[in-house]
């Protein structure tokens, strides 16, 4: 099947559907999904902006309302995560997914679905350490504080991804795995985000519970946003100590979508043989919703998850009978049915109020549904008082203050921190910043006409062998100045991406014919979602350096 990879998607749906359906013409292909790898903004209205953290200049409607309220269609089926850069009170009403418009279904805070046999996680939001360990406490109108931490990711999400038994074959996140900047061409990325440099050299570019997870998981494909730049690494696990064995893992990060930026990316990815192209739950994902709602909080307070020393139960890895539950309840109908429904009116173009209130607190229909038919708990509906918090089974509290589990430490009292970027990166919204200057982001006319993106896009067939060659997916590049995709050729895998730069910082030459230098020529871009747009930005603390340089000790 073919699977189009969008990096951040910013609300532009029309331009990034356009692109599809000219690659689609161009190529004589069809193209079966579309993954979304977060700052999707689905505003329905001028309401839901203010529940959007960034400045006054970058509130825009753009288009998914149309979506939304039924004027338009999407023209393949969607999926996405969230980023740091969304209408987050409507992605809060679907905690565990749910349709957002027709055809467009958001993977809520943490997910697997299976689409043709192809198992898909993903993982929203970005990692900041203070919120880590909290729980899901906000509710709409947010303040500006909880604006920002609403999407941040908290530990309940990684442990239960973590307990996945099951290969996983794509991989969706936000913000980039810590480290993975060390299995592709470093040089190369570098050389067009030099900001990058002190962060890539002190190890601390990326998400480290990202890392964990594609260490655990170790999923086929790995795909991120964030940092808008064109990447691509090979992860390879040797696995000695378990029955795995050799692993790979292709890693694409894409940019946001602009004219002549790397946004889009297209793969073939085998389809399980007489598997419908249809979207289903995942009944081992479901399980583990299930037997770990009791783990949920709606508490600003420091919650650890269970792990080893611990004297209730850490593995939640489904048993047997746990999946015999589901599978009861579920009456073994798999199918995500197509239940949308609005649960606020759209923008309507000619009654244009800008002046509107923040919106409140919602309980979704969708949400409710799934909660009652898996006993889970809904989020919005325990901070309205619609629903009690599920304490049948909770883990008695205080845990341990030096838990057992190193994933668990209490990242909040320690000083100085790393989990805070510095970096500026002056591509990225600049949240804490509320001036009218004009940017590339702040008119959509500098969304040219569709030929702009025919260098920005090409086909790349991925085998589903472990031992492929990783040009496999490691994306096609084209300069600007050529016409077709024809000719466009794999970037370098991370085994030669190391060997590719001489002491000059230029490239050397590969013998290889399937490979060439990387191209990223994109403007420079912030790392931090809350303020630092260039060198008289703001600064902030470091803090847990010491916990961390203990931990890779540890290690």
């Amino acid at each position: 099947m073919k699977i189009a990879i969008e990096g951040c998607c910013h609300g532009e749906l029309d331009k990034i559907y356009e692109t599809i359906e000219y690659i689609q013409e161009r190529d004589n292909i069809k193209v079966d999904l579309l993954l979304c790898c977060g700052d999707f903004q689905a505003v329905r209205n001028r309401s839901d902006l203010k529940c959007m953290a960034v400045p006054l200049k970058y509130q825009k409607l753009n288009t998914f309302y149309k979506y939304y309220s039924g004027e338009k269609e999407a023209p393949v089926l969607t999926l996405f995560i969230g980023g740091n850069h969304e209408a987050s009170n409507y992605l809060a009403e679907l905690p565990y997914g749910g349709w957002v418009a027709p055809k467009i279904y958001y993977l809520g805070y943490a997910g697997v679905v299976n689409f043709g046999g192809v198992r898909i996680a993903g993982l929203s939001g970005i990692y900041k350490g203070h919120d880590y360990l909290k729980g899901h406490f906000e509710k709409p109108p947010y303040g500006e504080d909880t604006k920002r931490s609403v999407y941040h990711i908290r530990n309940l999400e990684v442990f239960r991804l973590k307990q996945l038994s099951g290969d996983v074959d794509i991989m969706l996140s936000h913000d980039w795995p810590r480290g993975i900047y060390n299995h592709g061409n470093t040089n190369e990325l570098l050389r067009y985000k030099p900001f990058f440099r002190d962060e890539v050299e002190a190890n601390k570019l990326g998400s480290r519970p990202a890392e964990d997870l594609m260490n655990h998981l170790q999923p086929k494909y790995w795909f991120s946003a964030h940092l808008h730049v064109k990447f691509a690494a090979m992860v390879e696990y040797q696995n000695e100590d378990s029955d795995r064995g050799l692993r790979t893992t292709r890693f694409l990060a894409l940019d946001k979508c602009l004219p002549k930026r790397k946004f889009l990316q297209v793969i073939d990815v085998p389809q399980q043989p007489n598997t419908p192209m249809r979207l289903t739950f995942d009944k081992e994902w479901l399980t583990i919703l299930h037997s770990t709602n009791h783990l949920l909080t709606t508490s600003p307070t420091t919650q650890y998850m269970p792990g080893p020393g611990c004297e209730d139960r850490y593995n939640y890895t489904p048993q047997e009978d746990e999946l015999v539950q589901i599978d009861t309840a579920m009456s073994a109908d798999y199918r995500i049915p197509a239940n949308f429904e609005p649960t606020v009116p759209a923008h309507s173009p000619a009654n244009d109020t800008r002046n509107v209130a923040a919106p409140c607190c919602m309980v979704n229909p969708q949400t409710t549904a799934l909660c009652r038919r898996l006993r889970l708990t809904d989020p919005h509906a325990v901070l309205t008082g619609q629903q009690q918090l599920n304490i049948h089974c909770v883990l008695p509290l205080p845990f341990p203050r030096e838990p057992k589990n190193l994933d668990e430490v209490d990242v909040s009292l320690m000083e100085p921190s790393d989990l805070t970027y510095t970096s500026l990166n002056p591509d990225e919204i600049a949240v804490d910043l509320d001036d009218d200057d004009d940017d590339d982001e702040s008119n959509n006319s500098v969304l040219n006409s569709l030929p702009h993106c025919e260098d920005d896009v090409a086909i790349v067939v991925a085998s589903g062998s472990q031992d492929a060659d990783i040009s496999g997916i490691l994306l096609t590049e084209q300069s600007d100045t050529e016409d077709t995709a024809a000719d466009a050729k794999p970037l370098t895998s991370s085994r030669e991406a190391h060997s590719l730069t001489g002491e000059s910082g230029q490239p050397n030459s590969v013998e290889e014919s399937s490979t060439e230098k990387t191209s990223l020529n994109v403007p420079e871009k912030r790392l931090s979602d809350s303020g630092e747009t260039g060198g008289t930005g703001k600064k902030f603390k470091r803090r847990n350096a010491a916990l961390y340089q203990f931990m890779a000790e540890d290690d």
